[in-house]
Parts: C-alpha cells; structure tokens; sequence
C-alpha cells in the first residue's frame, strides 16, 4: 500500500494513476472525500483517507499500515511547504515506512536563491538527516503549466519574460508519475538514490514553434519585460524565470529515455492533453 498526498492534484494525481497501472495499492489523503477530484481517483480503486499535512494526527493515521509514501506539498508559501513536508517525513519515519518518495525539483540545491527551490533542499536535507530510506525525483518546468496561458496560446501568443532563443527543460506531469511508479516497483534499486527528470529541452521559440504545430495555426512568441513580469507574477517567480534565463537546467534527456523509453516531449504531452481539439473547439466559436 502507498500513501499519496496530493492525489486530487496533477502531479499526486498522476502518481496515483501510474501506481494502479502496476497493480499496486494507493490511498490517498483527501481533505473532502465528497469533491469530484476525490471521487475521480475513488473510481480507480484507491482508498481514500480525511486528512491534511496540517493536522498531525490525520497524518498519523493515513501512514498506518502503509509501506511507501509520495510526498509532494502544495506550495503556499515556503514556510508552509517546509512544515507539511517536514511533518510528513517525520510521521512517515515513526510508522516504519519502508519507502518515502519525494517530489523536490531540479536543482534544489545549487543556491539559486529561489524560495521554493530552497524550500524543498531543506525538506530533502531533513529526509536524509532523520535516515528515511528515500528516493528523491526532481522535476523541471512543467509542460502542464502552459494551460495557465491556454486561451492567450489558443489566441496566437505564448509568453514569459526569457529570452526568444533561450532552452527551457520541461517535463510531463504524467511522466513525474512514471518515475514515481519506476521507483516504488524496484525499491532495492532506487533507495537512496535522486534523479532530477525531464521530457524537453526547447528554445521559446521553439516551444511556440510546437504550438503552431499541434493546433494548425501561427503561434509567436512575446517576451515578456521583467518590470513587467514581476509586477504581474511576484517577485519569487521572477527570481526563478530570471535564474532559468541566465542558468537553466542542463539534464542529460537521453539518458532518461534509457529508464523510461516513452518520456514524452512537449508535442506529445500537448496533443495528450487535448490541445489540438481546444483548437479545434477555439476555431468553431
């Protein structure tokens, strides 16, 4: 059995799917078992547990009787994430669990001065710290996130504030299950061992590039000015967008492939998605 948090989101959800896909038992810790989200992964076969990383005790009880955990945390603020994922580890390790994977990111601890990077090196130092026999999978940017500019693309324009030319790494959420799965299927070879994972390695350009592809139509690429950035995505996302443009994450993608062969690229996760037929829908209205 393998606890899961955050399984009504993309990236639990996703983990959740790919451990069934294997035949092993999940439960997930939900705060409303009522919600949609919650019954979706219900339907699936997964026990679901009442709960939240905030309350010790629900923690407590959802870690009993289970052999492996996936933690990942919302991230609210870094204070937060610090706590939950903190709470989580040490719960975990008080009920003997066997296995504990966490979802930390790509270069989480290079100093880059971004607040959730650091935030998750710190929880990743704490796993190591209290002996937690874990894995540690650390995603890039998510191809996912691209659906918080879903109408703008739809429209003909993607946008963030680096430079035309410059590679940004990204990986499918569903992929970060795969990894998860991958991991929790061959403990004996993955225990104490990180992997920071990606699908993609594509220039803006070249990411707008797909996007024309996959929805039939001219899709270009606008920078966006960095006053402009952080006065409408915050400073601490400016800080991450400005260390993708002058660092940027460097995975070697071949080698992934090597452990899973159908890692997708972006033109793969987005017609996954559905994004050829929002076109398609986008056109008729």
């Amino acid at each position: 059995m393998i606890l899961v948090t955050g399984a009504t989101g993309k990236q639990g959800g996703a983990v959740a799917r790919q451990l069934v896909a294997r035949g092993l038992k999940v439960r997930a810790l939900v705060r409303d078992r009522r919600k949609p989200a919650a019954q979706a992964i219900a339907s699936l076969g997964i026990e679901l547990v009442r709960g939240d990383l905030d309350n010790r005790a629900s923690v407590q009880s959802a870690v009993q009787g289970v052999t492996g955990v996936y933690s990942v945390q919302a991230l609210e603020s870094s204070a937060d994430e610090v706590r939950q994922g903190i709470l989580l580890a040490d719960t975990a390790k008080a009920a003997g669990v066997k296995h504990f994977v966490y979802s930390s990111v790509a270069a989480a601890g290079e100093k880059t001065g971004i607040p959730h990077f650091e935030s998750k090196w710190q929880i990743e130092e704490h796993i190591r710290k209290i002996g937690l026999p874990n894995t540690i999978i650390r995603p890039v940017f998510f191809m996912d996130n691209w659906n918080y500019q879903r109408d703008s693309i739809l429209s003909g324009t993607v946008s963030l504030p680096l430079d035309p030319n410059r590679k940004l790494q990204q990986i499918a959420v569903e992929d970060i299950g795969v990894f998860a799965a991958i991991a929790f299927s061959d403990p004996s070879h993955w225990i104490g061992r990180a992997i920071d994972i990606a699908g993609d390695d594509l220039s803006m350009d070249e990411t707008a590039g797909v996007f024309s592809e996959v929805l039939g139509r001219k899709v270009n690429y606008l920078q966006i000015p960095w006053d402009q950035a952080r006065e409408t995505q915050g400073e601490e996302l400016t800080t991450m967008f400005r260390w993708m443009n002058e660092v940027g994450f460097s995975l070697n993608i071949e080698e992934l492939r090597k452990i899973h062969p159908g890692l997708r690229r972006l033109k793969d996760d987005l017609v996954a998605q559905g994004w050829s037929k929002s076109a398609a829908t986008s056109a008729r209205n």
